[in-house]
Parts: structure tokens; sequence; C-alpha cells
């Protein structure tokens, strides 16, 4: 395996990844669901990382059945989330830095992520990083989200690049199936959730932080 690589484009994922944005929602899961008496514990919330708004619909009715009220309780969980992010978002350590880097290699970047158009472009500009980016690929933009590729295919279409040459950026597991299943090699950034290891063996590297990619680029 090559140590280094000069990609044709660079996608990131964007939840967990470039923002933290994952940690916080765990306790307003908990909150928004005991205000329609269900217990939404840590670990159910984990489970739906990297996934669709579709998939975490279907996943938490699994959980708690048919009548479970998943609209109106992601309403209020938007609502509180709103409260908590009016004015910006913070990064994940090391996020700029790698920005600046690519930026200076003068490598294209895409985000490719589950979260609806509307409200990723709204997290990216309060993060101030929505103009590092040429193409925006989002969850409501494709008919199969992360686990299947196609929101990656996409991304390195918009980029006119084929898969090989691109790298790939994620910090959950379906996102990193995904990029396997695109044939898009992929660097794991760990946040909340350890992959399995059939996933991990998957990854092309891995690295502490985001600024600790810089040293893979040729």
């Amino acid at each position: 395996m090559e140590n280094k690589f000069r990609p044709a484009a660079v996608i990131f994922d964007m939840d967990g990844l470039m923002l933290d944005t994952e940690r916080p929602m765990i306790p307003l899961w908990a909150k928004a669901g005991k205000l329609y008496g269900y217990v939404i514990t840590p670990e159910m919330v984990i489970r739906t990382l990297g996934i669709n708004l579709e998939g975490t619909r279907a996943l938490m009715i699994s959980e708690f059945g048919p009548e479970f009220p998943y609209d109106r309780i992601r309403q209020e969980l938007s609502r509180l989330y709103e409260e908590e992010t009016k004015t910006s978002i913070p990064h994940r350590p090391g996020l700029l830095p790698l920005l600046d880097h690519l930026s200076s290699l003068q490598i294209p970047l895409a985000v490719a992520t589950s979260t609806r158009r509307e409200s990723a472009s709204n997290k990216l500009v309060k993060a101030g990083i929505l103009d590092r980016f040429s193409f925006l690929v989002c969850g409501d933009e494709v008919t199969r989200g992360k686990p299947a590729p196609d929101i990656f295919l996409l991304a390195a279409e918009k980029l006119g690049q084929p898969p090989s040459e691109c790298l790939g950026f994620e910090d959950s597991p379906p996102g990193l199936m995904a990029l396997h299943a695109a044939g898009i090699r992929s660097v794991f950034v760990k946040d909340l959730v350890e992959p399995p290891n059939d996933v991990l063996s998957t990854v092309w590297r891995r690295c502490a932080d985001l600024a600790g990619a810089i040293e893979l680029f040729a």
C-alpha cells in the first residue's frame, strides 16, 4: 500500500468529521424524546450516525414501534439544536489546517453529507467554511443513503474525477462502507464510533485528527 497519494479531488463528510455536531445531539435527542414519553439513549443515537433522515426514521420506528412520533420529535430536536447554534458551529480539531493545505495544493473539494441540503448549507455557513468547497451533495439528493455509494459517486461525478482518483474523509462506519463501495480511498478520523474490524479493513489510512492527514498528500 502506498504511503502517500496525490488525489485529483477530496470529498468530506460533514457531521462529526468536519463539524462537532454529533456529540451535542445526544442530550438533545434525549430531551426531545422525553417530551413525548420516550427514552432515547446515547446508544440509540449513536446507531443513527452517518445515515440519512429516512434511515434514522426507520431505525427509530423499528426500535420504538409504529406509533413513535418521529416527525414531531425530529422537529423538536431541530428547534433545540437551532437554539444551541444560533451564531456558530465548532470545527473538529485540525480542520482549517487541512483545508488550507489542500487549497495550497489546488485540489478541489466537495462535501458529501447525509444531512439535507437546507440544513447542511446552514451548518457550513455558521461554521464559516461553505466557500471552501466546489460542490455540496446532500442526503435528499440521492435515492440510497450511506452505506450505499451513491452520494460519493455523485460527488466524484460533480468534481469531474473517477472515484479511483479521489480521496474521502469519514468518521462513521456507514460512511466508510460507502466510500469502499464507491471505490474511493478512505481516511478515517474517529469521533464517537469505533468501526468494526471488517469496516476498518477497508480503510486506506487512519488519523488521530484532520491535521494529521496533511502528511498523506504526495
